[in-house]
């Protein structure tokens, strides 16, 4: 299967670059940047294209891809960009996640089970990521708050509450608390707190490295060429739902 990485000189990128060149059954069929985005050439010897890169280049390569299946991995797209993902989804497969470790997408669903069973218990997300992290919160944090927002029928919206600084008075029952932290070289860290009287369960997830990240998203661009046209997540490619 031949595949391209747009974002191929990132953090990310160069993780996934190594990986499809080492694995026997994947070729490198092209590699993009910002300002050198992947052209017709390179697409058009593509099966899938995996973008880790910016908004601004994930943008960019929606405006070239020809119905080649696609796996996105950058976060902090505006609306824009959202919309024109969704309009690609119409016409070719696209796995579309905030995380690609397998150990968070089972986090979604621990934290939604949770959330749904302990109704009435507080919860704060908190995130850390490395210094050079430039969205916040990160985007698997947001993420968590909506499958948490969605288990407890609310709008994550109205109940998102962003830091605490200052007189801000009681914590209410309905807020979601979300908190980034950055600092050092981390790859990813995630916690979500429920705090009830008496208790709190803390469901948590340590990325040591990116490679958690890259072989997901690896095993993601393995199985989206195959599927009919749709906005795909980690949880079809892992077949969790139902």
């Amino acid at each position: 299967m031949r595949v391209a990485v747009n974002g191929a000189a990132g953090r990310m990128g160069r993780v996934l670059v190594d990986l499809v060149e080492q694995a026997p059954d994947l070729e490198l069929s092209g590699q993009g940047e910002h300002s050198a985005p992947l052209g017709p050439e390179p697409l058009a010897a593509t099966d899938v294209v995996i973008d880790f890169s910016l908004p601004q280049g994930t943008h960019a390569l929606l405006g070239v891809l020809d119905g080649q299946a696609l796996v996105v991995g950058t976060t902090g797209l505006g609306p824009a960009t959202l919309a024109l993902l969704q309009a690609y989804s119409a016409r070719a497969p696209v796995v579309f996640a905030s995380n690609y470790s397998t150990g968070v997408t089972l986090l979604f669903g621990l934290a939604a089970q949770a959330a749904s069973v302990l109704s009435d218990y507080h919860v704060e997300i908190v995130e850390m990521h490395h210094a050079r992290k430039r969205d916040a919160p990160s985007g698997t944090a947001l993420s968590l708050g909506r499958v948490i927002a969605e288990a407890r029928c609310v709008d994550l919206d109205e109940r998102a509450r962003h830091g605490r600084e200052g007189e801000v008075g009681p914590r209410t029952q309905a807020e979601i608390g979300f908190h980034a932290v950055r600092g050092g070289d981390v790859a990813g860290e995630h916690t979500v707190y429920l705090a009830g009287p008496g208790e709190r369960l803390t469901l948590g997830h340590l990325a040591t490295s990116r490679q958690a990240f890259a072989t997901g998203a690896i095993r993601a661009a393995r199985w989206v060429p195959g599927q009919p046209p749709g906005l795909y997540d980690m949880q079809d490619v892992l077949g969790l739902k139902a």
